[in-house]
């Protein structure tokens, strides 16, 4: 067993089956959910602009191709591993789908199913990956959340975490969109300072002053507590500034 998370080495429970924390896990799942909303971004990224044919200019060799090829390795087809590239035709990396089909293929190869049959006796097996045939990215981004808690036991987790996250890095880049901090209204428990943030694809709040994090639920309790008196003590202060007008 693992005393330290694979991806962000942050102790993990003791005798815990995990190879993968419980905020990397809530990562991954946030990743798998933001990956279909890029495609709308993409699909429309895919042609280059045109504009009016121009007098002048250097002229071309020859014309422009239909399509841009970064949001292409992207968004076409592919292998769901990289082949040997001796002329470096290869731009970017693996495609979305077939990265997100080759993960889930291999989870589905990896993930043990039983049952019985009629005389009672039980049969390990692997699971036939049916609900990934076929699938579209939307689709197996929804599949693979689904078998996440397998995922984060296993000790391939570090290279699908890696992976995925090197995919959101290429998909944000020609995007330019990425998880926006929201400030929490309660100060930070251990500085005081007005700094608590939370992201989309981050389970804990954080400090950007100093190094506290909060569960949701620790934050909630932690603001139910302080609030109130901050709230009487503005009121103080605005009616005594009011009365001194």
């Amino acid at each position: 067993m693992n005393d330290v998370c694979l991806s962000c080495f942050g102790r993990l429970p003791d005798d815990s089956p995990r190879t993968g924390c419980e905020a990397c896990e809530y990562r991954v799942h946030s990743w798998l959910r933001e990956l279909p909303r890029h495609l709308v971004l993409l699909a429309e990224m895919l042609h280059p602009d045109t504009g009016p044919a121009r007098r002048g200019g250097t002229g071309r060799a020859h014309a422009p191709l239909p399509v841009r090829l970064d949001v292409l390795d992207l968004v076409g087809p592919g292998h769901p591993v990289l082949l040997d590239d001796p002329h470096g035709d290869q731009t970017s990396g693996i495609p979305i789908t077939a990265l997100l089909y080759g993960w889930a293929r291999y989870l589905a190869a990896d993930f043990p199913t039983v049952r019985s049959d009629a005389h009672g006796t039980v049969h390990i097996g692997r699971c036939d990956g049916a609900g990934i045939r076929g699938g579209d990215a939307p689709g197996l981004c929804r599949w693979l959340s689904a078998y996440l808690p397998h995922a984060v036991t296993q000790l391939w987790w570090d290279d699908f975490y890696e992976q995925l996250e090197q995919l959101l890095i290429r998909v944000r880049r020609l995007t330019h969109t990425r998880p926006v901090p929201r400030a929490k209204d309660a100060p930070c428990p251990d500085c005081s300072g007005w700094s608590l943030v939370e992201r989309e694809d981050e389970l804990h709040i954080t400090c950007t002053v100093c190094p506290a994090r909060l569960t949701p639920a620790q934050y909630d309790d932690h603001r139910a507590a302080v609030m109130p008196q901050l709230a009487a003590l503005a009121l103080r202060i605005a009616a005594a500034q009011q009365a001194a007008a």
